[in-house]
């Protein structure tokens, strides 16, 4: 049978390895969304102010559960922002007691709400060098944020002058490379034999940078790292549908009020919370790879985290074209879901 063929597909509940949940009454609109289709997610530690601490981690972790819909089932697993002040005792103790599943290192002034994050490697080498002890998985935005360096090449910057000398220094640290973006990072993963991974979210999949700039510009498919060329987005497709254990599925979902994305000085993300696991399903048909669907959302981030599976399942369908609503409603203002350009017949039935 053909990938044309098939009308149905039965795959493990699916997680999300990158999220943002934000927090309030942004947190209690859009985190249905998520837990209508996946088991887990990796929640993003950059509020304001942002997650440093495990005392921290476990008031958002509550806020988040007080959040959930009774008739939804939903495990956060939580990030601590790491500064050059973090303690590497809490660091520790929040993972051995279960609150913090990872540390995220945001380069300061990489990204929304990123000014509290790494300047000076070097300050937080204590830090690193007892995660790599303890086996606790460092989560990297990879860009470098010098204003000399082009946007379109922060993340290949990144890898050379950040992420291969970090690696060396601490070579047993687990790292994800988040929301890769570029041809440059996928081989740079794929010639990593241990200890490295990478997530692709669903909008780097489907946009390149035509998208947001071509024929005028296109706020809600800003977002940062910013898409890129039409022959990484293709790098990005057959890294996800290889099968490859590295790579595996994170969102990045960022939801935005539209007036904080419609305005002189927008704001960076894209929510596709409502609509991944269709979108998904198309890029994967129509790349040929469905059967390979289900390691990239539902087992190789499980795996790399040393986590189970999920034992539930989700079942997608194919049939007419699917009516997402155009945006979500919050009390702060609506929240634009990710239009891929085109019709989704996939939809999740049965979970």
């Amino acid at each position: 049978m053909t990938d044309k063929q098939i009308t149905e597909l039965t795959i493990r509940r699916p997680d999300d390895w990158h999220l943002h949940l934000r927090d309030g009454a942004m947190l209690q609109a859009v985190l249905p969304e998520t837990a209508r289709h996946f088991g887990r997610a990796i929640i993003m530690p950059n509020l304001v102010p942002p997650v440093v601490t495990g005392d921290q981690a476990t008031a958002y972790r509550n806020r988040i559960m007080a959040a959930l819909p009774r008739d939804m089932t939903f495990t956060p697993l939580m990030t601590l922002y790491l500064t050059e002040n973090t303690d590497p005792d809490d660091v520790a103790a929040a993972h051995a007691a279960g609150i913090a599943t990872a540390v995220k290192l945001y380069p300061a002034g990489a990204t929304t709400n990123s000014a509290s994050g790494v300047t000076d490697f070097e300050k937080v080498r204590p830090v690193l060098d007892r995660m790599a002890k303890i086996g606790m998985p460092l989560c990297v935005h990879g860009e470098v944020t010098n204003h000399e360096i082009d946007i379109f090449d922060r993340e290949a910057v990144f890898i050379d002058k950040i992420l291969r000398p970090l690696r060396k220094k601490v070579p047993d640290l687990r790292i994800i490379m988040e929301h890769v973006t570029t041809q440059d990072a996928v081989d740079y993963v794929r010639d990593t034999p241990k200890n490295l991974g990478a997530t692709i979210t669903t909008h780097h999949l489907i946009i390149n940078r035509n998208h947001i700039l071509a024929g005028g510009i296109k706020p809600h498919f800003y977002c940062l790292p910013v898409a890129k060329r039409e022959a990484h987005r293709v790098a990005l497709v057959q890294a996800a549908i290889s099968g490859d254990k590295r790579f595996f599925l994170g969102t990045d979902s960022a939801p935005h009020t539209d007036p904080l994305k419609l305005q002189a000085c927008g704001c960076a993300g894209i929510f596709t919370a409502p609509n991944t696991m269709s979108c998904l399903a198309e890029v994967f048909e129509a790349a040929s790879a469905l059967p390979k669907l289900e390691a990239f959302a539902s087992l190789n981030g499980p795996r790399f985290y040393g986590l189970e599976p999920n034992e539930a399942t989700i079942t997608l369908t194919k049939g007419d074209p699917v009516a997402y609503p155009s945006y979500v409603p919050t009390a702060d203002g609506p929240v634009t879901v990710f239009d891929p350009g085109f019709d989704l017949h996939w939809s999740v039935t049965s979970n």
